[in-house]
């Protein structure tokens, strides 16, 4: 049965993101504003299919801990899904990404028109200047930057490899951070076909204010997100163990 509901909601999302990449098309003449309303509708949409294709949930906490303007977001990164299911909590928001995905026809018009921050990954150091120079900029305008502090998707339970970007960000922009813990990766793991029914758990974690050297930043997200993803995937697996185990890809 799972097998059966999750080839339907995979059709139905890629299908649903192809009428709506034609669909609003003219969005792209409004302006950034109306992409991100579209992007905000295929976030919806798809947890609407998850919620009744797959019996798969979501449950938001610490929604009242999401500042105000401009502010970096943080979220652990086990899944596709917390790709587009944060959106709907950031009214005006970039993700840094690859240069590449920008020459993709229609789906890359979207990008460019939303202000996404696309960088030259290949030019190494001067890479990661762009970005944070791109950042700032775009912070001190009250936007909203997606981080993913590992870079890639990780298997739940594997040791957090904390990249040094997001720190570098945080100290030069001069904005909070907003740490998000989440455990999406039992009900929708990397690399797999299957979406298991049950609820994921997100977490808006209380903000890191502006200021801490560095390495004081990388030490405290760390830590703070760790443990509240751990804590989530836990309850999850106390309720259903038979969900993927920590520590397996």
């Amino acid at each position: 049965m799972i097998f059966a509901r999750s080839l339907v909601f995979n059709v139905l999302f890629y299908l649903n993101l192809a009428a709506l990449s034609i669909v609003g098309l003219p969005t792209l003449i409004v302006g950034p504003r109306g992409v991100m309303a579209l992007a905000r509708l295929w976030a919806n949409t798809s947890n609407w299919m998850l919620r009744n294709i797959c019996g798969l949930n979501v449950e938001y906490r610490g929604v009242e801990n999401i500042p105000k303007g401009g502010f970096i977001i943080a979220p652990k990164h086990q899944s596709v899904w917390e790709t587009f299911s944060l959106v709907p909590f950031a009214p005006d928001f970039s993700y840094i990404l690859k240069r590449e995905l920008t020459y993709i026809p229609v789906f890359g018009w979207y990008l460019t028109r939303s202000r996404q921050i696309a960088i030259n990954r290949s030019s190494g150091a001067a890479a990661l200047a762009e970005a944070t120079r791109k950042s700032r900029e775009a912070l001190a305008q009250g936007r909203q930057i997606f981080i993913f502090p590992e870079g890639t998707r990780r298997p739940v339970g594997a040791p957090p490899q904390y990249k040094f970007g997001v720190a570098k960000i945080y100290e030069e922009s001069n904005a909070p951070c907003l740490p998000v813990a989440l455990n999406a990766g039992l009900f929708w793991p990397r690399r797999s076909f299957t979406r298991r029914p049950g609820t994921i758990l997100v977490e808006f974690l209380e903000p890191i204010p502006p200021g801490l050297p560095r390495a004081e930043f990388l030490r405290v997200l760390q830590e703070r997100l760790e443990a509240a993803t751990n804590r989530l995937v836990r309850e999850s697996l106390a309720k259903d163990p038979s969900l993927r185990a920590p520590g397996s890809s």
